[in-house]
């Protein structure tokens, strides 16, 4: 395939559809986050980067011959955790960047395959914005399913499961649930629920540096309710970067030429490989 990957962070698109056996011929990237670039290249040297979404008619791109574009636009403007500016805020609105791309590649091939992803708790008006403008309305697939996260997710596809007249709705049945606890996938320690808050971006960046100013901010981060942290002994600590790739279905190693903080903000901003894994598993069928 030749896929047409937006916003393509930590490449898990790419990961994901060599992982289920489809052969990609040509995978352009658009990113500017500059070590997550680093890491795509470190694991696929061959992928053509191809720079800030907005220049996309700059690109020096066959178009007619994309088979696959991927896309998880920003969810700043539409999460819970952000200042819910919508589908038209500054970094959400990004949204209809991608929708140009998709209807330009449409009418030269009317087949091109399709995955946009979003935050689950977006609104009800964005999402019905955000399905109008693709022509089906989404599934919502929970990473719990597959990892030890909460991570709830909307998932918008024309990969279909089977030939139907009607294909309004986004045709991806729940993935089987793997029964992975938090427990099974910490290196150390223990913790005191089952599946771990959703993993986000923030996560280890925003931890102070000192020992104390540490064990006063995470629990405090507890009490709020916005994290979840393992404890060792009488300490609290943040989860290691082996445990963040675990929360996102990736092998240890992933991250290995990244720092802790690094792996963290692309691994909490990030799609769940396993999650993209079933999706795909659709194409060949």
């Amino acid at each position: 395939m030749n896929v047409v990957s937006l916003f393509n962070g930590m490449n898990t698109g790419r990961q994901a559809l060599e992982n289920v056996g489809i052969k990609v011929n040509k995978y352009y990237s658009s990113e500017i986050k500059p070590y997550a670039i680093e890491l795509t290249q470190h694991h696929f040297p061959d992928t053509i980067q191809v720079g800030d979404v907005t220049k996309w008619k700059e690109w020096d791109i066959d178009w007619k011959s994309i088979d696959l574009i991927l896309s998880g636009s920003p969810c700043q403007d539409l999460s819970a955790a952000g200042k819910r500016a919508g589908i038209n805020g500054k970094k959400s609105s990004l949204f209809f960047t991608f929708v140009d791309i998709l209807n330009h590649i449409k009418s030269l091939n009317p087949n091109v395959l399709f995955l946009q992803e979003n935050v689950g708790s977006a609104s009800k008006l964005d999402v019905g914005i955000m399905s109008r403008e693709l022509g089906v309305y989404p599934v919502r697939i929970n990473s719990k399913l597959v990892v030890a996260q909460l991570r709830d997710r909307y998932y918008w596809s024309n990969i279909r499961t089977k030939e139907t007249m009607f294909d309004l709705v986004t045709d991806i049945p729940q993935p089987k649930d793997r029964g992975i606890l938090l427990k099974n996938i910490i290196t150390s320690g223990d913790v005191d629920r089952n599946k771990s808050r959703c993993l986000i971006e923030r996560y280890i960046g925003a931890i102070p540096k000192s020992h104390d100013a540490i064990q006063r901010y995470l629990n405090e981060r507890v009490e709020f309710g916005s994290y979840t942290v393992v404890k060792e002994g009488d300490l609290l600590r943040a989860f290691n970067k082996i445990e963040m790739c675990r929360l996102q279905g990736f092998p240890d190693n992933y991250c290995d030429i990244l720092t802790t903080e690094k792996s963290g903000s692309l691994l909490g901003d990030g799609w769940t490989l396993p999650v993209i894994e079933h999706i795909f598993s659709f194409i060949n069928k």
